[in-house]
């Protein structure tokens, strides 16, 4: 006796790789045998391997992704599908209850007690309602607001770049409280530093400084050379002599 196969054909698989391949997520449905997500729409995302695994069609349904075999599933409209039903949160993690929402248990409120008052003329008046008492801070059951903190800003921080007798230094303090004490720079790092503060006047002003001390080491360094050449031409007009 010939046995019908369940699940997707040849040719759906077929029509589900080309699908993917011009970029479409073919939509399928869950047979019975996939189990809780019976009737569940997914969307083929992946063909893997079926040499590897039975399970090798990657369906997503929800926010879930996860492979399943050609008789879990089946193209929507065709004979194997089953009814479709809403999108399940989970595969096969066993029955969720089922039945209406549960109402939500009912609180009695406590009422409020009447005080009787009198009339004009002693008699029998109107009833009026019990008027809860005030708190400290005015308002009805309020509590006193929190005293703020108060809270102590930072003390100053004053860095200090100088520039005496022909020496570069940096120091720092925090308020009263000295950080470094002032210690010897590169004339080029307190140029770097300048740059980065971009303070017009002041990198000119120390670009001019450092200038000014280039000139004069190059003159001293011409008059030292010339010094030397002139002490190594008597050196060896001596050394000749002897």
């Amino acid at each position: 006796m010939a046995v019908t196969t369940r699940g997707l054909t040849p040719a759906d698989i077929d029509a589900i790789r080309e699908g993917l391949t011009a970029g479409r997520k073919p939509k399928v449905v869950f047979t019975t045998s996939a189990g809780q997500v019976a009737g569940t729409v997914g969307q083929v995302v992946q063909l893997a391997d079926p040499a590897r695994s039975d399970e090798w069609i990657v369906v997503r349904f929800g926010r879930d992704e996860l492979p399943f075999s050609p008789v879990d599933l089946a193209t929507p409209g065709s004979p194997q599908a089953p009814k479709v039903v809403k999108p399940a949160p989970a595969r096969r993690t066993g029955t969720a209850p089922t039945g209406p929402p549960l109402a939500p248990p009912i609180v009695p409120t406590q009422a409020t007690p009447a005080v009787p008052a009198s009339g004009p003329a002693g008699g029998r008046g109107h009833v009026a309602p019990a008027v809860p008492a005030s708190g400290p801070g005015g308002g009805p059951g309020q509590k006193p607001a929190a005293k703020a903190v108060k809270v102590k800003p930072p003390a100053s921080l004053t860095v200090t770049l100088a520039y005496a007798e022909r020496e570069w230094t940096v120091a720092a303090t925090m308020g009263s409280r000295s950080l470094a004490k002032p210690y010897l720079i590169k004339p080029t790092d307190a140029l770097r530093m300048v740059a980065l503060i971009d303070v017009p006047g002041v990198h000119e002003a120390v670009e001019s400084i450092i200038e000014a001390e280039r000139l004069e080491a190059e003159t001293r360094a011409a008059r030292l050379r010339a010094e030397l050449a002139d002490i190594e031409s008597r050196l060896a007009e001596l050394t000749s002599r002897s």
